[in-house]
């Protein structure tokens, strides 16, 4: 009997995974959604723009990936990467805003909102800490005199399919990406986004910073459409357990996890 139900059990295994490649193989046959000039809209479909972007992590093969061998680190560089491997203290874990890759690499995803009125394209975080990074889509340039944020300063525009987003501007108060990569105020982030199918977008990133680099840093990540889902409330650190994490004993904002800095 408990054989019969081995044999049950994993014939059920079977039968759910070969659904779900079956049920991923159509989503992914299905065409991207455009609008009537024929560009491509970057979230939902027309009429029917609810939904988040969700990082695919779990499907082999497609999850983020990123050129880590081929890193070739400045000294103070690796040696604070290697500081970031000995502890979890990474600032978005601490409701700190992160720009780049990083933000689209929370399990609940991101909400990407087109406003060709304005000509803006608005990406906004779920979990940590809530907020949003804005992208100018009318043609401009990045400002000369510009003050460091988490987010940058972006500039967009379309090359087909393609949306091709530009960043300067960071400051160092967050982690380029979970694994905690470094980078200085001098990184340029160069991020192209091509939605492949519905349900389907491709993300690929190329990060300058020769402060910290003497080559390219590249990834890409494999975004699934989740329609229907929307922003929810998220209270991060509820009720204040880690105060000492984000704040210091005079109250300032904690932003750096590590005091090697170039």
């Amino acid at each position: 009997m408990k054989a019969y139900k081995r044999i049950r059990i994993s014939l059920l295994m079977i039968t759910t995974i070969a659904v779900n490649v079956i049920v991923s193989a159509a989503e992914e046959s299905l065409p991207v959604p455009r609008n009537s000039d024929g560009s491509v809209i970057i979230s939902g479909e027309p009429g029917d723009f609810v939904g988040i972007w969700v990082p695919v992590y779990f499907v082999e093969g497609r999850g983020p990936t990123f050129n880590f061998d081929e890193v070739q680190m400045k000294p103070w560089a690796q040696g604070l990467y290697d500081a970031r491997q000995t502890h979890d203290l990474e600032p978005h874990a601490r409701c700190k805003a992160s720009g780049a890759v990083r933000q689209l690499l929370t399990p609940y995803g991101v909400e990407i909102v087109d406003i060709p009125e304005l000509q803006r394209i608005y990406i906004f975080d779920i979990g940590g800490p809530h907020t949003w990074r804005e992208i100018y889509m009318d043609g401009r340039s990045h400002p000369i005199d510009f003050e460091h944020n988490n987010y940058g300063h972006s500039i967009g525009w379309w090359e087909g399919d393609t949306l091709v987003i530009d960043s300067v501007g960071y400051n160092t108060e967050f982690w380029f990406e979970r694994r905690g990569l470094p980078h200085t105020e001098s990184a340029h982030v160069i991020e192209y986004y091509t939605r492949t199918s519905r349900d389907s977008m491709a993300y690929r990133f190329e990060l300058e910073d020769p402060i910290t680099y003497e080559n390219r840093v590249e990834g890409t990540v494999n975004l699934r459409w989740s329609a229907d889902d929307e922003l929810f409330e998220y209270l991060c650190q509820q009720s204040n357990y880690a105060p000492d994490l984000m704040v210091n004993q005079e109250g300032q904002a904690i932003g750096r996890t590590s005091r090697i800095i170039p």
